[in-house]
């Protein structure tokens, strides 16, 4: 048996689930317009563990979501994954976090896409064929009318996440269809992370870090000229 608690952060949703081998036992998640992932992640990790009524160092080990997506969000998650880990002495389990969004839904054909919004028209997007298996690497990029038109050419192409609603206007392709309501949680994290654990597939707690795809910028307000 293995219990796996993952922690999903790297958007707007803050998402904690418990699962069994990789069945989710218990999750509880907020995805609101504000980021309350310093508020609520720790609140709901002692929520679930007191509902399952399971001691911290009972577990086997902390899957986090890897990123791309919120600078914020990531440290914040990446910051709690290792203090557990460090704390239990249990491995870390790192979770592509456009993989697992695109695990929630199932197509027979087509391509998924999978999109974070990167502000302004940019996107952090990853392709996923119907076997979730990834075919193209993670790009931030800008988007435009000609954007995926390669997989929308002669295929049904899914876009999900919250870059997607940015696309809608722009990409007028028949064969585009836009998913509303789909964000990276840790239910989507827990076979994914299950899979991992059965073939040791751990992170280094020391010196891991999360996967920003592009490097943080951090704005100071301009000098007033006198």
């Amino acid at each position: 048996m293995a219990l796996i608690l993952n922690i999903e952060t790297a958007t707007k949703n803050c998402s904690v689930s418990l699962a069994e081998n990789g069945k989710v036992l218990v999750l509880k998640e907020l995805n609101e317009g504000n980021y309350s992932h310093a508020e609520k992640l720790h609140l709901f990790i002692q929520d679930i563990l007191e509902e399952e009524k399971i001691n911290i160092n009972k577990i086997d080990a902390v899957a986090v979501s890897k990123g791309p997506g919120s600078y914020t969000g990531l440290r914040i998650g990446v910051s709690a994954a290792k203090g557990l880990c460090f704390a239990t002495n249990k491995p870390l389990i790192s979770i592509e976090t456009l993989g697992s969004l695109a695990h929630a839904i199932s197509i027979k054909n087509g391509f998924i896409i999978s999109m974070l919004d990167a502000r302004r028209m940019e996107v952090y997007a990853a392709v996923y064929n119907s076997d979730h298996l990834q075919i193209r690497e993670i790009k931030a990029e800008i988007i435009d009318e000609g954007s995926f038109s390669e997989y929308l050419l002669d295929n049904t192409v899914y876009f999900l996440g919250d870059g997607a609603e940015k696309c809608k206007e722009i990409i007028k392709s028949d064969n585009a269809v836009f998913i509303d309501d789909k964000f990276p949680s840790a239910k989507e994290m827990a076979s994914l992370s299950y899979e991992k654990f059965q073939q040791n597939n751990f992170e280094d707690v020391a010196y891991f870090e999360p996967f920003y795809l592009k490097d943080f910028m951090a704005t100071t307000e301009k000098k007033k000229l006198i």
